[in-house]
C-alpha cells in the first residue's frame, strides 16, 4: 500500500444490508438526488452522512463543507449547488410520500424544512 493509497476513491457496494428497511428505502431515494457539478449521486459522492426516519417524517445531514471559503465566486457557485441539491431532496422524498423533511448541514444547521407541520406544501 502506498502512502496515499487510503486517499483514493473507494467505490460503495450499495445500500449497508444492516440498514432498517425504511432507511434503505429513503437511501435508494437520495441516490436519485444528483449533484449538478459532478453529476455523481449524493450518496455515492459521501453528501449524505446521516439520516433519520420516523414514519414519514425524514432528517437527511448533509456533508457541505467548502473547501475554497476565500474565493466568493466559488461561494456563489457553490450556495447555488447547494440550493439546487436541498430542492432536488425534498422533491425526490415529498414525490415518494414523506410529509415532513428536514435537512441539516455538518454542524446541525437547519438548512431546509418543508411539510405540514411547517405551512410549506
Amino acid at each position: 500500500m502506498a502512502f496515499l493509497d487510503f486517499l483514493k476513491d473507494k467505490k460503495r457496494k450499495g445500500v449497508n444490508e444492516n440498514l432498517p428497511p425504511e432507511v434503505k428505502r429513503v437511501v435508494s431515494i437520495l441516490e436519485q438526488v444528483k449533484d449538478p457539478e459532478t453529476g455523481l449521486n449524493i450518496v455515492e459522492e459521501g453528501l449524505v452522512y446521516g439520516l433519520t426516519v420516523e414514519g414519514k417524517k425524514v432528517m437527511v445531514w448533509l456533508f457541505l463543507a467548502r473547501s475554497t471559503p476565500e474565493c466568493h465566486f466559488c461561494q456563489a457557485i457553490a450556495m447555488n449547488v447547494q440550493r439546487r441539491i436541498l430542492k432536488d431532496i425534498i422533491s425526490a422524498l415529498k414525490k415518494e410520500g414523506f410529509n415532513r423533511i428536514e435537512v441539516y448541514n455538518e454542524i446541525g444547521l437547519l438548512l431546509e424544512e418543508w411539510g405540514e407541520k411547517y405551512g410549506r406544501s
